[in-house]
């Protein structure tokens, strides 16, 4: 079942200009993508287990102990930071206003 993407909207969401050649070849790698998805989808999985990975996965964890002669002094971070208010690094904000 064809799908039909408007390319040139979901650019302009995403403020990309793109020129036409790149319009139409952005157009083919969705049909080829959303073509793949459809005969994932239509394979027969009944009786398959779902899984995130295909391969079993063990994190390593290990434990979380401070070696004293390995933290550094406060005082000896915050006067290689750029911007410092009282004992906080100071940062730009994340959002800003146009």
């Amino acid at each position: 079942m064809p799908i039909d993407i408007d390319i040139a909207h979901v650019a302009r969401l995403a403020r990309i200009e793109l020129s036409d050649a790149e319009l139409a070849e952005h157009g083919r790698h969705c049909a080829d993508i959303l073509e793949h998805a459809a005969k994932v989808q239509a394979l027969d999985t009944e009786g398959i287990q779902p899984t995130s990975h295909p391969l079993p996965l063990v994190n390593a964890f290990r434990d979380d102990v401070v070696t004293p002669g390995r933290v550094l002094a406060r005082d000896v971070v915050l006067d290689q930071a750029p911007a410092v208010e009282d004992v906080y690094f100071r940062v730009p904000p994340a959002l800003e206003d146009e």
